[in-house]
């Protein structure tokens, strides 16, 4: 039996050292996101024969895992799995399955896995480098949203640090009040909850930001942090969309800051929100990252 442990704060350390060393780009699997919406999804791991393995919960206490993550024997792991799912009386159910993650899947049970893409929840995976620089004709649009921002406002970039994490709480209140509706408030709440616990824990859960000031106001702020050795994950983007080109400016301002080490920027899911997945889009991301739920077949 699998004894697994909730997930905290102080297993940072522990969980980064399995997944950094891979290649995994899906933003599941930053510990920020893990630990910071542990409140909805009531993650737990567990470390057995070098693999990583976390479960999590949805639809009422359903137990549902994320890829393993390791070297080994994985027959044996997900073995293991599927006999701590059936204890509860469901087949494995493993979500974030990616193209690379599904073809490991399919070498070692043939067959035995039904595969369901879920397009709401790919990520979108840019350049660092396309990002920052903003070059060539595709970024024409973008480049121009930054240079009017600059023509237009006295502003200054400023790191994410305690003395400003109470202005950037501020902003998100603001723009919750502006954007909450009685159709989306409960995905809307736990973003908040998601966001205030990331800001008030913000070292150590690894977290690295950038906020925009004008006249001394901060009017947008996003933060971020490493996926593994090579990508980073930009978690959270705000901004007061009265100052026109906001978003351009803070999205360009911080990736010019993200360390060279990381080729990859993943800004992760659309959720299915039409202008949340035109945005994405308008970045021209390399890569988007398919996601299914796979279910062991009975």
């Amino acid at each position: 039996m699998l004894s697994f442990k909730t997930v905290d704060i102080e297993d940072r350390e522990i969980i980064t050292s399995c997944i950094y060393p891979g290649n995994y780009l899906n933003c599941d699997f930053s510990f920020a996101n893990i630990c910071s919406w542990h409140f909805l999804y009531k993650s737990e791991f567990v470390i057995v024969d070098g693999f990583l393995l976390i479960r999590f919960f949805v639809e009422e206490n359903r137990r549902v895992y994320m890829y393993p993550v390791g070297n080994g024997d994985l027959k044996h792991i997900i073995g293991l799995l599927e006999e701590d799912a059936r204890a509860d009386g469901y087949p494995l159910w493993i979500l974030g399955v990616t193209p690379d993650a599904k073809y490991e899947l399919e070498n070692r049970f043939p067959g035995e896995f039904e595969y369901t893409p879920e397009p709401d929840y790919f990520d979108y995976v840019y350049l660092r480098t396309d990002l920052a620089a903003l070059k060539g004709k595709k970024y024409q649009a973008k480049r121009n949203h930054v240079n009017n921002f600059k023509k237009r406002y006295r502003y200054e970039y400023v790191p994410v640090t305690p003395d400003i994490i109470p202005l950037c709480l501020n902003l998100e209140c603001k723009w919750f009040q502006a954007n909450s509706t009685s159709e989306g408030i409960e995905d809307l709440l736990h973003e908040n909850r998601s966001m205030i616990f990331a800001l008030n824990h913000f070292d150590a859960l690894g977290l690295t930001g950038g906020a925009i000031t004008v006249d001394g106001e901060i009017v947008a702020f996003t933060y971020g942090s490493p996926i593994n050795h090579h990508a980073f994950g930009i978690h959270v983007e705000k901004g007061d969309i009265r100052y026109e080109g906001v978003f351009s400016i803070i999205n360009q301002e911080f990736a010019s800051r993200i360390p060279e080490q990381f080729i990859f920027v993943n800004r992760e899911e659309d959720l299915g929100i039409p202008g949340l997945r035109q945005a994405k889009q308008s970045y021209h991301p390399v890569i988007l990252l398919e996601k299914n739920a796979a279910v062991k077949k009975t």
